[in-house]
């Protein structure tokens, strides 16, 4: 399945049936009098948070959505059919923004959630809603409101408890595979994921879900690399997992560019809770180990887990601190066997 997480979308409601001018007019009934009917309500344009979803990849083959409008009032006070109302399906952390990209008019982040994009128009009243004792029979009908056309942005944030942040090549996809389900592409060259990747990872007992997205560079902030289009995915995490090469003869610049680009980026990622792995130390001697960690603790002011995803060392460790940083708990109140 293709990933899209940004489409835009031309949407109109229905307009309301005119009302109708009828009179009844039977054998033997004198004076029937007005029996116009009203105009159907128009359809409305809804939007609706489904479970199953993780791509807005539909709205790239379809654009417009257009909701009927109501039938025309008929005689012997027959109202017209309303205009069904359209409903677009997204996935759970989509936002939806006006035309101009900026105005957030709805967050759909649970599911069932749904939103009226465009209200359809009221049906206009037949002659019979004019009749009154001093115009006995009006021959007046009022037209249907007309529908509401907008244009808007459907945005997706997927929605993950915990979050990979690092330069390309740090491990983070062999991280998220070694620790979950997922399978996400696994290479040696920069910039292997390209698009985000979700696990469901478990231990002690607990399910939590993490995201993978593709390798930051410096500048990536300002719209280099790809890190631009996929931090958005990680401003829902409640944590960020930063994970540090260890092979690399330069991991404090690598630890200070990823955590500059992340405060350029928001103030929302810049204050957000990480935890800090020094990864890929199955490659590594263990006084190249020691330096490189206490220069990260150092650099950090914080502690450093030493991990490696392909040898799976020191993952339940760091998995136990992400899910008590996720609940508000002690990591030491839980323990047990790790299950990957």
């Amino acid at each position: 399945m293709k990933f899209l997480d940004l489409a835009k979308v031309y949407i109109r409601s229905g307009g309301g049936g005119a009302g109708c001018v009828s009179f009844r007019r039977e054998k033997f009934i004198e004076f029937g009098g007005p029996d116009g009917g009203d105009g159907g309500h128009g359809g409305s344009v809804w939007v609706e948070a489904v479970p199953g979803l993780n791509t807005l990849i539909d709205y790239r083959y379809q654009q417009h959505f257009f909701a009927r409008s109501g039938q025309p009032g008929m005689g012997s006070q027959r109202t017209g059919k309303s205009g069904e109302d359209i409903v677009l399906k997204v996935p759970l952390g989509t936002e939806i923004l006006d035309e101009d990209e900026e105005t957030v008019l709805a967050d759909l982040t649970e599911v069932g959630q749904r939103v009226r994009l465009a209200e359809g128009g009221n049906g206009g009243w037949g002659n019979l809603r004019f009749k009154s004792s001093t115009n006995r029979a009006p021959a007046r009908a009022n037209p249907g409101q007309p529908g509401v056309e907008r244009t808007i942005w459907l945005r997706l944030k997927l929605i993950a408890d915990a979050g990979l942040v690092g330069l390309p090549n740090a491990g983070k996809s062999t991280f998220l595979s070694a620790v979950s389900n997922a399978r996400p592409k696994i290479a040696d060259y920069p910039f292997t994921t390209l698009i985000p990747n979700l696990g469901v990872v478990g231990i002690d007992g607990h399910e939590f879900v993490m995201a993978d997205i593709p390798g930051l560079i410096e500048g990536a902030s300002e719209g280099r690399g790809l890190g631009t289009q996929f931090l958005a995915h990680v401003e829902r995490c409640r944590v960020l997992l930063h994970l540090v090469d260890g092979t690399s003869s330069s991991v404090t610049k690598d630890y200070r560019t990823i955590v500059a680009e992340l405060e350029a980026y928001s103030d929302i990622l810049g204050d957000k809770p990480r935890i800090l792995a020094l990864n890929k130390t199955d490659a590594m001697e263990p006084r190249q180990i020691s330096d490189r960690r206490r220069a990260l603790e150092k650099a950090s002011g914080g502690p450093v887990h030493v991990i490696s995803g392909a040898a799976g060392k020191g993952l339940p460790e760091v998995l136990r601190a992400l899910y008590a940083e996720i609940r508000g708990a002690d990591p030491e109140e839980e323990s047990g066997p790790w299950q990957p």
